[in-house]
């Protein structure tokens, strides 16, 4: 009996410290929002999370670290698409795949799940920030590049994996420059445009890779 009370005991302490590690991104997620990532601070997204700031701490290292986990939550949603894509078909097209899923399933998520206006905002922090743009570009061994990694037969640090994955991300964020632009009405911006800027950006690369292919 004391062996399942320690188990319920320490469940209810892993969903507490959930909800707090949550608490602590939406709180980010909200002051980025309205003032900027660069101009946000961690004692700041504390207050609003009504924690202390030695809490935050125990939960991400810096606010570099909490801007990566917002980030990886779209990311890990990507991941969980690729997983299902056909082993047979080239691998940046099941990437593409992958992300255009999870973009347009933001629009029937649960609720709590990852939300289309949880994503443009995401998206908005991301784009309007030059730190968050660097941090999405930078390589990591992130639930995409693992799922990838599977998909290739590499590990983690194989080159041709992180080839990949630079190519993608740079294909990424081509697709959303244009959202990083000063002037853009972020309130006439939607999923559905994020999914045709990447369909239109993937589809000039892929024009190019077979340009590329012809002999001179």
């Amino acid at each position: 009996m004391a062996e399942v009370r320690g188990e319920l005991a320490l469940g209810l302490r892993e969903r507490k410290k959930q909800r707090t590690r949550a608490t602590l991104i939406d709180a980010a997620v909200e002051l980025c929002e309205r003032q900027g990532f660069e101009r946000t601070t961690v004692d700041q997204i504390a207050a609003v999370a009504d924690v202390s700031p030695r809490t935050f701490s125990r939960y991400f290292a810096t606010k570099d670290a909490i801007a990566v986990a917002m980030i990886d939550e779209a990311i890990n949603h990507a991941a969980a698409h690729l997983a299902r894509q056909p082993t047979d078909i080239n691998h940046l097209e099941a990437l593409r795949r992958s992300y255009v899923a999870m973009y347009n399933g933001t629009k029937t998520a649960a609720p709590g799940g990852l939300s289309d206006d949880r994503m443009m905002c995401t998206v908005r922090i991301i784009m309007t920030s030059p730190t968050l743009r660097q941090a999405a570009l930078e390589y990591r061994p992130h639930a995409v590049n693992i799922e990838l990694a599977k998909r290739l037969g590499v590990d983690l640090e194989s080159r041709r994996l992180k080839l990949v994955s630079a190519v993608w991300g740079a294909i990424i964020m081509t697709a959303l420059s244009d959202f990083s632009e000063e002037g853009v009405d972020w309130e006439r911006v939607g999923i559905d445009d994020i999914v045709a800027q990447l369909e239109a950006t993937f589809a000039e690369f892929m024009d190019e890779i077979v340009e590329a292919g012809r002999p001179v």
